[in-house]
């Protein structure tokens, strides 16, 4: 007899006394009754619900992936009804020196994390009528413009899902030497503009048409500064300040 089977008729026997159940004299609307009565009521919390279970979770997961890095450090934060639930570091910030990590202080590059404040902003100005997913990016563009290499004009969406079409590039200017060399990002924009290599596509079909694009992120970043009329920087700190007053409120 094969599992599957198995399987089957045990399940099929553990309906049987339900079943007599309601034969002998109580009727399927009671049973189902008793169905919803069950599920409404709440679950027993699953995983991890103290800072010790946490730890202990954490510690076992940490210990796999770094090992299979490897990596030299790293923190993780649990944030939890608007709080920090749990922190902790893990490896070296220095690798030489033997600096442990300290999650409250050690600087890490945000990396493409960065991408959902991008996105995020974008998608409240959606929400406020202020900016229209497809519409051509030049709309909202003043210091300079996209190229037209092709008919098709690339659009807000396909910054935001990575089909605007352009190669993709980075080394030499993606990251500041010092801060001197930092730029305003609409002068950085048009100083570093991509080539489009091929036309804008929604097309996702196959997975062949997107191709990431920091630089485009950084379009749409630009973007939210022209529409806001604050730096993007002024514009996350405020709309996170508010987030944060939102989430003292609820708790």
């Amino acid at each position: 007899m094969s599992i599957r089977i198995a399987t089957a008729l045990t399940v099929a026997l553990c309906a049987l006394p339900l079943l007599t159940h309601g034969e002998d004299g109580e009727g399927s609307d009671s049973l189902a009754y008793k169905a919803n009565e069950q599920a409404a009521r709440p679950l027993a919390p699953r995983g991890p619900t103290t800072v010790e279970e946490m730890e202990a979770f954490v510690d076992g997961f940490m210990d796999a992936q770094m090992k299979s890095g490897p990596v030299a450090g790293a923190a993780v934060v649990v944030v939890k009804d608007g709080q920090v639930f749990f922190q902790k570091g893990y490896g070296h910030e220095d690798t030489q020196k033997r600096t442990p990590v300290d999650p409250a202080q050690t600087l890490f590059r945000p990396g493409s994390v960065s991408k959902l404040f991008t996105w995020t902003a974008i998608m409240q100005l959606v929400e406020q009528g202020k900016i229209d997913l497809d519409a051509d990016v030049n709309t909202y563009l003043k210091d300079f413009k996209v190229d037209a290499t092709f008919p098709e004009p690339v659009k807000v969406r396909n910054i935001m899902t990575h089909t605007g079409g352009f190669e993709d590039g980075g080394v030499g200017y993606l990251f500041a030497g010092t801060a001197e060399d930092l730029l305003p990002l609409g002068q950085w924009l048009a100083a570093h503009q991509p080539a489009r290599v091929r036309p804008p596509t929604t097309d996702f079909s196959d997975g062949t048409n997107a191709s990431y694009s920091n630089w485009a992120t950084a379009l749409g970043g630009h973007i939210v500064e022209v529409v806001s009329g604050q730096s993007f920087d002024e514009y996350i700190e405020h709309y996170m300040e508010i987030g944060r007053a939102s989430c003292r409120e609820r708790v």
